[in-house]
């Protein structure tokens, strides 16, 4: 049995598209935690905090937490708290580059193996006017997002470029979660009949 301790949409629709099974077990790990570290190590933290939670609540099979944060100008961005943060974060990613990573882990409950990983992604944002960050923000979309927009949501018309995963900046690396599958021996692109 695969789970997925997330609640993310996206994330379950992207599951969904290496045709593996699996059940949904959001999480109830605190988010908002401070920052210790680098970003990678803090997403890596976070994703292993998720699939961790989730196997001691007596869950079989194999766990996957992600975390996804956005970094720019060595400025880990998360989830915007609210409309003058969200404001503040497109600001910042207007007209230059900045990094998504994604951290992932792999629990296996009975036994507790783990592997862990992470996708790191160059995406560049052309300029925005203030006009544009305020029709956005408006829409809600930025709320529960890193660094506060959707590559695949309306967001997707102020990206210039992107240099890596696209999804990993919709927040799970599908080859990155492959090669983590792989090294428990499962391989998600051989289907089951």
């Amino acid at each position: 049995m695969i789970v997925l301790a997330s609640a993310s949409p996206r994330r379950e629709s992207l599951l969904r598209a290496l045709w593996i099974e699996h059940h949904i077990i959001p999480s109830l790990v605190d988010e908002d935690g401070p920052f210790d570290g680098t970003t990678v190590g803090c997403a890596e933290a976070l994703a292993l905090r998720k699939a961790t939670e989730v196997a001691t609540r007596g869950v079989e099979g194999l766990i996957i937490g992600a975390d996804t944060i956005v970094e720019c100008g060595g400025r880990p961005l998360g989830k915007p708290k609210d409309r003058d943060e969200a404001c503040r974060f497109l600001r910042l990613l207007s007209g230059g580059s900045h990094l998504v990573i994604t951290g992932l882990a792999l629990v296996r409950a009975d036994d507790a193996a783990t592997e862990i990983g992470h996708d790191v992604t160059e995406v560049r944002m052309r300029a925005l006017t203030e006009t544009e960050i305020d029709v956005y923000v408006q829409t809600g979309e930025p709320f529960d997002k890193a660094g506060g927009y959707a590559i695949q949501g309306a967001a997707e018309s102020f990206i210039d470029g992107i240099k890596g995963s696209f999804t990993n900046v919709v927040g799970l690396p599908l080859g990155r979660l492959r090669a983590l599958f792989l090294r428990f021996g499962i391989d998600p692109l051989q289907r089951q009949s």
